[in-house]
């Protein structure tokens, strides 16, 4: 036992001094970074969601910009027009007609520009009727101001209900856990939803994230291997209403398969876990992940219950959202317990099976031993038979018993 300990304390310094690097945090954040990109112009291409996905920070000056450039641009030309057609000149002269009216420098150029962009119109600076160029910039501005409310606003109301927030509030148990169920060794984590509206269509997804070798020698960084959730039976369909805990059994078709409980502490793994759903206050599909490490899994846990039955209600402790408690597990593969258990069954298969085929055999001897009496009974020969008894054996018997009743009814009397 001590050299189990020690070798126990070893593996786990070992672990600790090569920390494996996520891919997944426990948070759900992707730890990858894409570096020697070439092809950047590919953003330009879905701007919209190049925008969407730039942090909060990035948005709004994107936001403040975009309006701000346009209202520059668009105040700039407006000065030009005045400056060029010489309304800068004739200020004082009112028999003289201007493109705009009290238009009479950059910032009042610049100010109207935003009235008639943003549509506010206060009446001081109005367009006349003899500028043709500046009614067609009137109408080129107003598009294009639309075009830009329309691009911006869509982008700040995308960004505003992305469901990524939502996501917080879907959590998963610090620890995966192996025991038994049901005489199988199962993988199990908890989930849970801390708000009182519902994850619609809720589904859940589990990979093994292990770098692997083919047999042809190629290296395999980072190979994705699913692992079932209940897929075939529509267990990973869930009624995601108070935590449940999600069970993988380790069967043959188990990457677990052939991992014992020294080999879980020495492998170097990731399982990545994966919750889809539809939001239901917006409509929008949100998508919740976590992640456990080889240390991270408990063998020989089990989650510790957290529902309790109230008075009209069933009250969920979410206290013990996290709480394992250790059971009874046997600390070998889920191959060598299926091994094991089917020895045990052939085992009782044969014993059975060979006394039922002794069961005739019996019989016969009993026949021939009944048969042989009953020939020496005529033949005038007593035989005596262990577990019967024959005609003459009866009589006497009967009459020995009567026998002793006569006697001791005579000893009564005297």
């Amino acid at each position: 036992s001590l050299n189990n300990v020690e070798n126990h304390v070893n593996s786990q310094l070992s672990r600790a001094r090569r920390k494996r690097q996520r891919y997944v945090e426990k948070n759900g954040r992707c730890n990858v970074q894409h570096g020697n990109m070439r092809e950047t112009y590919r953003y330009l291409t879905d701007i919209f969601t190049t925008l969407v996905d730039l942090n909060w920070r990035c948005s709004l000056f994107v936001f403040v910009m975009a309006y701000a450039v346009t209202w520059l641009f668009f105040g700039a030309i407006w000065y030009l027009i005045a400056y060029c057609r010489g309304d800068l000149d004739h200020l004082e002269d009112e028999a003289w007609t201007p493109c705009v009216n009290n238009v009479n420098g950059f910032i009042s150029a610049f100010l109207f520009s935003i009235e008639t962009e943003t549509t506010i119109g206060y009446g001081y600076r109005v367009i006349t009727d003899q500028c043709p160029v500046g009614t067609m910039l009137l109408l080129l501005q107003a598009i294009l101001g639309s075009m830009v409310n329309a691009f911006m606003v869509g982008c700040m109301f995308v960004k505003i209900s992305q469901p990524n927030k939502r996501a917080e509030t879907l959590v998963f148990s610090k620890h995966a856990v192996i025991s038994l169920r049901d005489d199988k060794l199962c993988l199990m984590f908890r989930v849970g939803d801390l708000r009182s509206s519902h994850i619609v269509g809720a589904n859940m997804r589990a990979k093994l994230i292990k770098s692997k070798q083919t047999q042809e020698g190629e290296f395999i960084p980072l190979d994705q291997t699913d692992i079932s959730v209940g897929f075939e039976t529509g267990d990973d369909r869930l009624f995601l209403v108070s935590p449940l805990v999600i069970s993988h059994e380790i069967d043959s078709n188990s990457p677990f398969w052939d991992m014992s409980q020294a080999q879980l502490e020495k492998e170097d793994f990731e399982i990545v876990v994966i919750l889809e759903g539809m939001v239901e206050a917006t409509g929008m599909t949100c998508q919740a992940r976590s992640s456990y490490l080889g240390e991270e899994v408990l063998w020989g846990h089990r989650f510790s219950p957290m529902m309790l039955l109230a008075e009209g209600f069933f009250d969920i402790d979410y206290g013990a959202f996290h709480h394992t408690f250790e059971v009874g597990t046997p600390s070998c593969s889920a191959r060598e317990l299926a091994l094991a258990a089917a020895r045990l069954d052939a085992h009782l298969y044969w014993s059975i099976s060979s006394r039922l085929d002794e069961e005739p055999t019996l019989v016969e001897q009993a026949t021939k031993q009944s048969d042989g009496s009953s020939a020496n009974s005529k033949a005038g020969e007593p035989m005596f038979t262990v577990g019967e008894m024959t005609d003459i054996q009866e009589q006497s018997a009967l009459g020995e018993l009567n026998g002793s009743v006569t006697t001791d009814q005579s000893e009564t009397e005297a």
